[in-house]
Order: C-alpha cells, then sequence, then structure tokens
C-alpha cells in the first residue's frame, strides 16, 4: 500500500505523517464488531481506501474526516454494510465525545482521551487564566512539561531541542507520565516538581510548629509529606520547662491534619500525609484506634512501624516494652499478641493502620552513614531520610505491546529516556525548602515505576491470579531496574555521580551510579486514568465503577479491554449490561471460563496472592512498592492478621489492607447500578 501523499491534516491543523496501518486497524476494528474479523480482508479493504484516496487527493494531503468518508464509502460498494454501520456509529460517538469535552470542560481535546481523563485534566493539571478557563490542550501541556525539563540539559552543554522531542513523544504517546506535581508546575511560577517528602520532627513546640509550617509549604507547591511522630514524648509526660504535662503525638496530629485541611495543594487538591507511629511507643494503643470513627483525620494514612524483633513477638507472644523516646525509660510492658489483635481489628474496621517494616526499609537504604531511614511518602512507596524528596513516574506496561507480547526493545529504550527525564526534573525542579534542595541534590533519589500491569496481563492472556503472572512481574521489573541502574550509571559517566555516592552502598559495589534509588511502585491513581490504562500494579477493582475525585467529583469508569475480549468471546451484549451494572463477571451467564480468569477483581483474588504480587515486584525495587490488598466484605480480622504476616515474611516494606465496605465512603464503588450508592 504506497499512496501518492505521504501526511495528513488532523482536525487541529497539524500535519503529520500518513499511516496506513491506521486505516487497517479502524477497518479491522469494524469488521471484528459484527464478527467478520479476517486480517487478510481487513488489509484488501484498506488498500482499497488508500486506492480510492489517491484518486481524490494527489497534491493537498487529505484530512481526516475525508479519509474517513472513504472508509465508510469503500465498506458500502464492497457489500459490507454492516461493518459501514459500525463505523458510521463509532465516528458519531466519537464526534459527540469531542463536542462533550469542549462544552462541559471547555477543553479541546488533541490526544483523543477519555471524557474521565479530560475532566481530571480540566480540574487539576490545565492550566488556567485569570478566570478560571482552560488555555492549553492536553499535547501542550506535554510540550511545556517536556520544555521545562529538558531545559535541564543546557547545563550538562547537551541540545535541548532533541530531548524535548524525545521527552514529548514519550509523554503524549501515554507510554509515560511523571508524578502530579510535574504536570501541573512545570513551566511556571511554582515550579516543583516532587510529589514525595519526608520531614523530621524534633520534640519541642518550636519544633513541631517549624516542621508544621514546612509541611504547609510543601502541600501549598503539590507535595505529599510523611512524618514520624515516634520522637514526641507520650501523652501525660513531664514537660520540664512549663511543669506541665504532653498532649502526646495524636494531639499533634489532629493540628497537623487540620492544617492540611485548609491548605489545597497548589489550590488543586487537598495535601496527602503519612504518619508512623513505633509500635514500642507508650501512646501506640491511642493512635491505632484514632481512625476508626468515620472521618477521623483524613488527610493522613496511618501506619505502626515495626522491627523484625516486634514482628516476632507480635507473631509468636511476648510482653513488649513501651519507652519514652524522650529518655528511652520503659514507661510500661504490653501484651504483644494483644497488640497484634487490636492493630488487625483496627485494620479490619476501617482499611487502618497499615503496617511499615522498618528493618526491611533500612536493608535497602542506599546510604545509611547518613542515618536511619523511619518514614514513607504518603502512600509508602518512597522511603525517605528527613528532608529528603523523591520524583516518581510511571511506564505505562500495556502500551509496550508488539502484536500480543510485551515489547522489551521499546520498553528499555523508554526506561533510558525516562531515567533521563527523572534526572532532569532535579535539575529544573524549584525547591520549597533549602534543606530539602540540599538533602535531594546530595542522593538524587528517582522512582520509576509501572501502570497498566492488570491490563497487560490481559493482552497476554495471563490471569492475574496465576503463577505466570508472578514470573510475569519478576521479568518486568528486574528488567526495568536492570535497565535503569544502566542508564544511571552512563549519566553518571557524563554528569557525575549523586555527591553522596562515596558515603553509600553503591561506592562498596563499584557501581557509580547519578542517582542512589532508581524505582519505586506508585499508586498512580488519576495518572493512570489520564493514561487509560489500570492502577499501578493493582488488579481491576472493578470492571464498572464509580469513582470520587477532586473534591467529590464522581466519574463512572468501564472496563475497555472487557469489552474487546467479550466482543471475540461471543459474549451477548445483554450479559455485558449486567455485568456493568454488577461490576463483576461473578454472576454473569454465559461468560468463557478464560474471559472469568483474565476479568478476576481484586476482592475475587485471594489476599495471599495480592501480597505475593506486590513482594515479587519488590524484590526488584529500590524504594518501596505502594499497594493495597483489598479484601471481600466478609473478611475477618484474623485474615486481616494474616495478611500483615505474609507480606513481612514475604519481604515487603510495607503493607495496606482494605476490606471492602469498611467505611461509609469509599473512593470506589464497584457497578453503576445506583442503588449502590444511596451512602455516597
Amino acid at each position: 500500500m504506497n499512496p501518492p501523499f505521504s501526511s495528513v491534516r488532523k482536525r487541529n491543523g497539524e500535519i503529520e505523517p500518513f499511516r496506513p496501518e491506521k486505516i487497517v486497524q479502524a477497518i479491522r476494528c469494524a469488521m471484528a464488531s459484527v464478527g467478520q474479523e479476517e486480517p487478510a480482508l481487513s488489509e484488501h479493504l484498506a488498500h482499497k481506501a488508500i486506492e480510492k484516496l489517491g484518486a481524490n487527493y494527489k497534491k493537498e494531503p487529505p484530512e481526516v474526516e475525508e479519509i474517513q468518508d472513504i472508509v465508510e464509502s469503500v465498506l458500502m460498494e464492497e457489500g459490507y454494510t454492516a461493518a459501514a454501520r459500525s463505523f458510521i456509529l463509532y465516528r458519531e460517538k466519537h464526534r459527540l465525545l469531542r463536542t462533550a469535552k469542549m462544552d462541559l470542560f471547555g477543553v479541546r481535546d488533541d490526544l483523543k482521551l477519555s471524557l474521565n481523563a479530560v475532566q481530571i485534566l480540566q480540574e487539576r493539571y490545565l492550566l488556567k487564566d485569570e478566570k478560571g478557563r482552560v488555555v492549553e490542550t492536553p499535547r501542550e501541556m506535554f510540550h511545556r512539561v517536556a520544555l521545562a525539563v529538558a531545559q535541564a540539559e543546557e547545563k550538562f552543554a547537551e541540545p535541548v531541542e532533541p530531548v524535548r522531542e524525545v521527552f514529548f513523544r514519550l509523554l503524549s504517546s501515554l507510554r509515560f507520565l511523571p508524578n502530579s506535581p510535574a504536570l501541573m508546575n512545570a513551566k511556571t511560577a511554582v515550579g516543583q516538581m516532587f510529589a514525595c517528602f519526608v520531614l523530621p520532627l524534633e520534640d519541642s513546640i518550636s519544633g513541631i510548629f517549624s516542621t508544621l509550617r514546612e509541611m504547609a509549604i510543601i502541600h501549598q507547591s503539590g507535595g505529599g509529606t510523611g512524618f514520624d511522630f515516634s520522637p514526641l514524648r507520650p501523652r501525660g509526660d513531664l514537660v520540664a520547662t512549663t511543669g506541665g504535662k504532653a498532649s502526646g503525638p495524636v494531639s499533634f496530629l489532629r493540628i497537623f491534619n487540620t492544617a492540611t485541611e485548609v491548605v489545597k495543594q497548589g489550590g488543586r487538591r487537598r495535601g496527602a500525609n503519612m504518619a508512623i507511629l513505633r509500635a514500642n511507643h507508650p501512646d501506640i494503643e491511642q493512635f491505632i484506634q484514632a481512625k476508626e470513627q468515620p472521618g477521623e483525620m483524613e488527610s493522613f494514612n496511618f501506619s505502626v512501624g515495626v522491627t523484625d524483633r516486634e514482628m516476632e513477638m507480635l507473631v509468636k507472644g511476648g510482653m513488649l516494652s513501651l519507652e519514652n523516646p524522650r529518655n528511652g525509660q520503659q514507661v510500661r510492658t504490653l501484651s504483644a499478641p494483644l497488640l497484634w489483635d487490636n492493630i488487625s481489628r483496627s485494620a479490619w474496621l476501617s482499611g487502618e493502620p497499615g503496617l511499615v517494616f522498618l528493618d526491611r526499609m533500612n536493608e535497602g537504604n542506599p546510604t545509611p552513614a547518613l542515618g536511619e531511614i523511619r518514614s514513607t511518602n504518603p502512600c509508602g512507596e518512597a522511603p525517605l531520610l528527613p528532608h529528603e524528596a523523591c520524583v516518581l513516574g510511571s511506564l505505562n506496561l500495556a502500551r509496550f505491546f508488539k502484536g500480543d507480547q510485551l515489547d522489551y526493545f521499546s520498553l528499555g529504550e523508554a526506561v533510558d529516556i525516562c531515567i533521563r527525564f527523572l534526572d532532569d526534573c532535579i535539575e529544573v525542579s524549584r525547591y520549597p525548602l533549602q534543606e530539602i534542595e540540599k538533602a535531594v541534590k546530595g542522593n538524587r533519589k528517582v522512582g520509576l515505576g509501572v501502570m497498566g500491569f492488570a491490563d497487560a496481563l490481559v493482552k497476554l492472556g495471563i490471569p492475574y491470579q496465576s503463577s505466570q503472572a508472578l514470573r510475569t512481574a519478576n521479568e518486568v521489573m528486574s528488567f526495568i531496574t536492570r535497565r535503569a541502574r544502566s542508564a544511571s550509571r552512563k549519566l553518571a559517566e557524563s554528569r557525575g555521580p549523586f555527591p553522596n555516592y562515596p558515603k553509600s552502598l553503591w561506592k562498596a559495589k563499584k557501581l557509580p551510579l547519578r542517582n542512589a534509588t532508581l524505582t519505586s511502585i506508585a499508586p498512580t491513581g488519576t495518572l493512570s486514568m489520564i493514561a487509560g490504562c489500570s492502577s499501578s500494579i493493582e488488579p481491576y477493582y472493578a470492571l464498572a465503577y464509580r469513582r470520587f475525585v477532586l473534591e467529590g467529583a464522581q466519574v463512572t469508569e468501564v472496563n475497555p479491554l472487557l469489552e474487546a475480549k467479550a466482543i471475540e468471546a461471543g459474549v451477548k451484549d445483554e450479559v455485558l449490561q449486567a455485568v456493568y451494572r454488577d461490576g463483576t463477571l461473578r454472576s454473569g451467564a454465559g461468560i468463557p471460563p478464560l474471559l472469568r480468569a483474565l476479568f478476576q477483581t481484586a476482592s475475587e483474588i485471594p489476599a495471599q496472592f495480592h501480597v505475593r504480587v506486590q513482594a515479587a515486584f519488590q524484590r526488584h525495587v529500590d524504594n518501596a512498592v505502594s499497594k493495597t490488598v483489598i479484601l471481600p466484605e466478609e473478611a475477618t480480622p484474623e485474615e486481616v492478621k494474616a495478611t500483615f504476616e505474609l507480606a513481612w515474611r514475604s519481604g515487603c516494606k510495607g503493607i495496606t489492607v482494605y476490606r471492602t465496605g469498611s467505611r461509609e465512603r469509599q473512593p470506589l464503588i464497584a457497578g453503576l447500578d445506583d442503588a449502590k450508592c444511596e451512602t455516597c
């Protein structure tokens, strides 16, 4: 198929190269929708369409609409009227969708994103004028980000333009997205590119409120913060300077929570925090129970910090010594099994606290000479030293396919670009505090992860709950981390290793890297919605669901891969409609077994397998893995306890367990049946 023209004019007026495979794919989809998918036939019809295009357009590049008119007419002329009707309906659906995006959100979508993606971008990411009107398109947003980050190349005597173009292609293809602050703040007055921060807490009024101020500044710039509240003296302890009594960590937590609710992140979203308290802190029981009531401290995630020795005691029994952090003296002892019961019961009741395994985190600390890691960012994927920050990004695995196989060649090329992009972010970012800039540039930590893992498994024909899925997790993440280290080492050759390299474990391994850490698995909540893929490494929460985002706004989502696979399997439309109402294939009659296995939802997958997937990724991740183990509503506190223990024994650095329905208002509601959403 050699057309007489080499380019086409898009709807926005841009000229791009003509790709015949797009016509082949459009015809193939139309034919498949009416049960007539034959690759050779689609190729033949595409050839006819291109011949007709050549006869009509010999000089000017044809427009997209004109090409679609030709495809429609060829299908009709060749007698494939059902496929032609399907193609017409497809065009009309997308015309209405384009109109809706402009009418509802004032956004001209030049990347063919979903309606939900456009809503998210309009609310949170696209630049606006002083009247709140959107002043850039999604494509222009990626141009802005690519240019801002590529300007770092000037510092290393590298040309900006070719790097900018490479960054832009990767971003606009939705194969990679950086963390939200980079999309929001690049080339703006804020200019802060990092999502993850950890701040120290000193046991004094001046120290506590100094940290509170730092938190507010970070939240205003779009970052999230993590804290270890363990240094604060327990409730009722003596305050020598006043002769009064201390109010304890939980009281100060409430102050931090209130401040967070007042300060929106960059005016676009509410701040997020992680609060960690050591298992041996005298106020641990109050901490564990602090979020059992709905609506309590919603700006914080809670985790109990435990050592291996303490975990052994929780699991096997013994008396835990609770120590005053002010002087290290024992205050009292507590039955470890009783504490274990309380942690598990509270997590069963409200989804919190999670656990952070301190010894495991510090085994992965690349710079132990600089101090212990005692806290993480709000979602747990970035264990950091005090005043450190980490910039994150995620590869969309579902976009790296050649046929029905993962394309490791293009994935490897993308990893190289991503590491350069994230390292450049460190150079061009503005920093909210000097202490943070010093800590960040000393270790240059980045965290490259993945999203779309569940989608990739479906494309591979592999059920999430299978040994093949675990092998895929190991293969993909080990490949990404190896390639990331290779890319970081090459950057170190031209730019130098991170300044604290001589004090790091990498020095002992004789591996000079540009970045102290390279990989993390972030939750990718809104990012995966923009990219149109499954979240992070999670299984599907549901096959159709409502999601609450952006200060309570609701969006509905239906799994696009299910629809395509169901058509291939000959599943009737009325069966699919029932699935959409319920959100799972559980009760759908006439569903082929493989389809059921491929589209198992999170609460249908045993907790043990959730943990095994998390552990498989953690094995090859420098930082940590953010993952939520979803339990069915009927799960017991003992199952929560067993899940926590398995995560510890499996080598995870932390764990969060959520029992479906355990909160009155949850961020995701399975199914599109309005009766399920009465309490939302």
